[in-house]
């Protein structure tokens, strides 16, 4: 194995780069990246192999990016959950944290999907405010002034 668990075989060197071997170990690697939001460029570079090769032989797992991370916190919680049952305490005080981590997770969901409220500025009211409603109440009173100068003149 080398640095990084990978298996190393010393062969004859050929000319090119070696054919890639699909195996479940990188099959479930390829999955826990897509999980952790890696793109294809970074996840062929970690696999030290080509982005054509990437998308040739793991494409059922590029397929599933959308349901990859939900996939990995339920195998997380089902682990934890199978340890706690086991009498592991570590194991149930962990899935308690990610009880309370998906319980948040669910409430922010829950706020983002409500509708955006406009809220009034409370507080200070800036000078450009205060000015705006001084000539809008300025206008108000000068259209009083001649709506009832203009009703007393009808009059006569």
């Amino acid at each position: 194995m080398d640095l990084f668990g990978n298996p190393f075989e010393p062969r004859e060197r050929k000319a090119g780069r070696p054919p890639h071997e699909v195996t479940e170990k990188t099959r479930n690697r390829v999955k826990m990246l897509i999980a952790m939001g890696w793109a294809n460029p970074r996840i062929a570079n970690a696999l030290s192999i080509s982005l054509p090769t990437l998308r040739k032989n793991y494409f059922p797992e590029l397929k599933r990016r959308e349901t990859a991370r939900d996939q990995l916190e339920a195998r997380r919680l089902e682990l934890a959950w199978e340890l706690a049952e086991k009498g592991n305490v570590g194991a149930f005080r962990e899935f308690g944290r990610l009880m309370d981590r998906n319980d948040r997770m669910e409430i922010e969901r829950e706020i983002s999907s409500q509708p955006k409220t406009e809220k009034q500025p409370t507080g200070r009211i800036g000078k450009k405010i205060i000015d705006e409603q001084h000539a809008l109440d300025a206008d108000a009173e000068l259209m009083a002034e001649l709506e009832l100068e203009a009703s007393q003149n009808a009059h006569h």
